[in-house]
Parts: C-alpha cells; sequence; structure tokens
C-alpha cells in the first residue's frame, strides 16, 4: 500500500498500515487469523468528521476500537496528536483525549448506575475534579450540553427512551474534554425522527468544542450529513478515501458505486432514471478472503489481474484515493 501523508500540525490522527488479526479456532488443534483490518491507512484533520462506510462486517468498528487501543492492533502504527501510541502510558494519555460512543445505547451503559454516576465515571477513573462539588457541577453542565434536565441525573438508564440513552452516552464521552471521538454507528439503533435531532447534536457539538470524528456508518446519507470526507471499507481493506461531495457525485471504485447506486433519490424522475447496481453473491468470509482484490468474487469488471495481487491504493485525483487495477478504465 503506498502512504498517505498530509502535512502540517493540522493532523490529529494518523493512521498507518493498521492491521487486526483475530485467531479463530477451525479445529481443535488448529487456529486461522481472521483478518478484520488489513493495512489500513488513512489521517484525520483537527476539527474534521470522517465518515467510514462499509457493509456489515467489513471492518468498521474494529478500526474504531483499535485506534482507540480497545483492541491491542496485531500491526501498523497509530499516531496521535504527532506521537506514537505504544506503550501503556500513551494509551492511558490517549484516552483522556479520545473516547468512543458505542451503537448500542441499551448495551453501552450500566443498568446498576445513576445516570450522573454513567457520566461521572471517566472523571472519578482520571480523578479529574478536586471535590464534590466541582464534579456535580460538571456532570450538571455535561447534561445541559446534551439537551438531558438536571432531574434526570439520579435516574437509572432503562427509565430512558434510546435517544435519551444515546445523550447519557455523548456525555459520557464529552466528560474529558477530549478533541476526538469514535462515533460507532451512533444512530442506527435509535428511530428515524430521532436520528436527526442527534446528528445535529454531534454537528452543534463539534463547532462548540472543536471535535474531531471517525463516524462509523453503514447508512450512506447520514454520513454524507456530518462528514467532510467519506472512506469506504470492503471486507478488511479500505478501497476508495475522498471529499463526501466527491464520493458521491463520482464514486470511482465499483463498489462504491454500487453503495450509491442504492441511496433512495427524492426527486421522482432522478430515482427513476437512476440504475441500481446489484451484486451478485455473498460477502465473502474473512476467514477465506479471495486472493488479490478482495472485491473481485462480486465485481462485474474483474480480470485476471485482480486475482493475482491486490490493486495499490492510490491517489487518482486530488485528495481522491482508489483501490483498483481498472479504475483508469472504467
Amino acid at each position: 500500500m503506498s502512504e498517505i501523508r498530509e502535512t502540517g500540525n493540522d493532523i490529529l490522527v494518523d493512521v498507518r498500515h493498521l492491521k487486526q488479526y483475530f485467531n479463530i479456532n477451525v479445529s481443535p488443534l488448529k487456529t486461522k487469523p481472521l483478518k478484520a483490518v488489513d493495512d489500513v491507512s488513512f489521517s484525520i484533520r483537527r476539527g474534521e468528521t470522517l465518515g467510514l462506510v462499509g457493509e456489515s462486517g467489513c471492518g468498521k468498528t474494529t478500526v474504531g476500537r483499535s485506534i482507540l487501543h480497545l483492541y491491542q492492533p496485531t500491526g501498523g502504527e497509530v499516531i496521535f496528536d504527532g506521537r506514537p501510541v505504544k506503550s501503556k502510558k500513551d494509551i492511558a494519555e490517549l484516552r483522556k483525549k479520545a473516547t468512543m460512543v458505542f451503537q448500542d445505547p441499551y448495551s453501552s451503559l450500566d443498568p446498576r448506575m445513576t445516570v450522573s454516576d454513567i457520566i461521572a465515571e471517566p472523571l472519578d477513573i482520571h480523578k479529574v475534579f478536586r471535590n464534590k462539588a466541582e464534579r456535580e457541577a460538571k456532570i450538571l453542565e455535561l447534561m445541559d450540553r446534551v439537551g438531558l434536565n438536571s432531574e434526570h441525573a439520579s435516574r437509572y438508564a432503562h427509565e430512558f427512551s434510546g435517544g435519551q440513552r444515546q445523550r447519557i452516552g455523548i456525555a459520557r464521552a464529552l466528560s474529558l474534554n477530549p478533541e476526538f471521538i469514535v462515533c460507532d454507528e451512533p444512530v442506527s439503533a435509535l428511530d428515524v425522527s430521532i436520528q436527526a435531532q442527534v446528528i445535529n447534536m454531534f454537528v452543534e457539538l463539534q463547532e462548540q468544542m472543536n471535535l474531531t470524528y471517525l463516524f462509523i456508518a453503514h447508512d450512506i446519507l447520514v454520513v454524507r450529513h456530518i462528514s467532510n470526507r467519506i472512506a469506504v471499507m470492503y471486507l478488511g481493506k479500505m478501497v476508495e478515501l475522498a471529499d463526501a461531495a466527491e464520493i458521491y457525485d463520482r464514486p470511482l471504485h465499483p463498489y462504491t458505486r454500487s453503495l450509491m447506486s442504492a441511496v433512495p433519490q427524492p426527486d421522482p424522475i432522478v430515482a427513476k432514471a437512476n440504475k441500481r447496481i446489484v451484486l451478485s453473491g455473498d460477502i465473502p468470509s474473512p476467514l477465506n478472503a479471495p486472493s488479490g482484490c478482495p472485491f473481485r468474487t462480486r465485481c462485474p469488471h474483474a480480470t485476471e489481474a485482480c486475482a493475482e495481487s491486490m490493486p495499490e491504493f492510490k491517489e487518482v485525483a486530488s485528495g481522491h484515493f482508489v483501490a483498483c487495477h481498472r479504475v483508469n478504465e472504467l
């Protein structure tokens, strides 16, 4: 894979050749590596939102968890604010400045803890308050910031709706004034009517607190609304990366084109003219990934060269990266 480097001090998160393999028992005496993330590189600028999309099981969530070292990466390097994250001390420092909003607001909150204690948990772990009064003031400030009332503080998570629970999770993520947040499909478990409210809150918080997001989702429309740039993953590999408008209007990889053709169009004339690109077959198992390009078994444009080698992830236009042998022909 070619290096994707950007210069200057505007890069907050720099991921280089990230690999995350899990050993799976395939027989009583044999294990095989499941390559959940395989040689992924990208960078995120300060104050930017990078959207990460792809089908379920492509490795999106694993990328986010590996960046935060919730999983110890198998290979590659994560550089945060110019410093490589390697030692336990580095990881501890990273977790003061980087955090995560989890996908499921029903399982990510401890049912035995009050809202107040859930939000204050990072404060308690890192001991960043001087007294109880300062702790309580911070909790109420965070609740107000995400649209929760102060009387909610003594209640338990099961007493709230899905949208309110996700707000509790967001307040917890904001408690240490982080610079970077991994948003792992934060609206996919919510009703459509609530999704827009939560997405708009993310946008407002970013403006108010100068936050940087890795926004993981499978809904292209949600990602386009919030993201500056969009990266597309397939079977553990990055296949395309470009500005949100560019990747939406001019997708170059066959997989990205298929994803974009499935996006609903509000204009019935445009919708009628839009041709849906239907992929044949199922997603291969990451335990038995195809040789060469992982997408070749479903790609209508695949050739013998696609089976022989993984295409280089290269810049084909300014800021537009694609991994496809035939990108100049299609």
